[in-house]
């Protein structure tokens, strides 16, 4: 039986406390103070560049990694800003939804699926929607403790 710590690899099942917020400290998504998540690496419930931070670090360790404009969530797409028909806005809404600029709305994908986009303007004939990430282009505060890596 060896004394070493385990260490994550990229197929670990993890309990750990994580936080993403601003560089200013403003928490965007926190697990401390509540319930530690539990996550199988590789399966996409963060975002694989930060899992990829994670990878090699021993159990126990607590970090905090500053992210660049765009690291961890890609950059902003310009492409990724389109006008939608009200017609269609209309279609994927419910009977009574009153939009206001700053939603999130979910939209059926043609073949299949769900994407969203943010509400940037919203005109009678046309609306015009942010459909990049929300995070895309920000700068980031990664913050973890591995409390157990399996």
């Amino acid at each position: 039986m060896s004394n070493e710590q385990p260490v994550v690899t990229a197929s670990s099942y993890l309990t750990l406390n994580y936080r993403l917020a601003s560089l200013e400290g403003k928490d965007i998504v926190t697990t401390f103070g509540t319930t530690p998540a539990t996550l199988l690496m590789g399966q996409g419930q963060l975002a694989p560049v930060l899992e990829e931070l994670l990878i090699g670090l021993p159990e126990g360790t607590h970090k905090t990694f500053e992210l660049e404009p765009g690291v961890g969530f890609g950059p902003r797409n310009p492409e990724l800003i389109r006008e939608v028909s009200r017609a269609t806005l209309d279609q994927n809404s419910a009977p009574d939804a009153d939009y206001k600029i700053g939603d999130l709305v979910d939209f059926a994908a043609p073949g299949g699926g769900r994407f969203a986009g943010i509400l940037r303007e919203l005109g009678d004939e046309t609306c015009l929607f942010d459909f990049n990430h929300p995070l895309a282009g920000q700068p980031l505060k990664f913050e973890v403790h591995l409390i157990s890596v399996l």
